[in-house]
C-alpha cells in the first residue's frame, strides 16, 4: 500500500505592519500628478498646432496650463508629505495635496468639455 502524499505546512503569517493608506495615497497622488503635467504639456502643444493651422484663438490651452500648475502644486505637496513622514507628517499638507489634485482633475474634465465644444462649434 502506498503512503499518502505529504501535505505541505501552511505558509507562515506575516505579521509585519502593512503600509498605511496615507503613505500609499501620497505616492499615487505624486506619481499621477507628475504624469498629468506631461499630459497637459502634450495637450497644450497639440492645441497650439490646431490653433495655428485653423487661425483661431481658444482659452482651452490657458485652462490646461492652469491645470498643469495645479498638478505641479499637488505633486510638490504630496512629495513634502511623504518626505516629512519620518518626523510626523502634518496631515494638513496631505489633505491640501489631495484637494488640489481633485480640483485639477475636475479642471481636466472642464477643459475637455470646452475643447470638445469648441471643436464641434467650428
Amino acid at each position: 500500500m502506498s503512503k499518502p502524499a505529504a501535505v505541505p505546512p501552511p505558509p507562515e503569517r506575516d505579521d509585519s505592519p502593512a503600509p498605511s493608506l496615507d503613505v500609499d495615497l501620497s505616492v499615487h497622488v505624486f506619481t499621477v500628478s507628475a504624469t498629468m503635467v506631461g499630459v497637459c504639456l502634450t495637450a497644450i502643444g497639440l492645441i497650439r498646432v490646431v490653433v495655428t493651422i485653423r487661425h483661431m484663438e481658444t482659452l482651452v490651452d490657458d485652462l490646461i496650463a492652469m491645470n498643469a500648475l495645479l498638478f505641479v502644486i499637488s505633486g510638490l505637496l504630496s512629495y513634502w508629505a511623504m518626505r516629512s513622514h519620518r518626523i510626523g507628517r502634518p496631515p494638513v499638507v496631505e489633505a491640501i495635496a489631495e484637494k488640489v489634485f481633485l480640483g485639477a482633475m475636475i479642471l481636466t474634465g472642464i477643459a475637455c468639455l470646452a475643447l470638445v465644444y469648441g471643436i464641434n462649434t467650428l
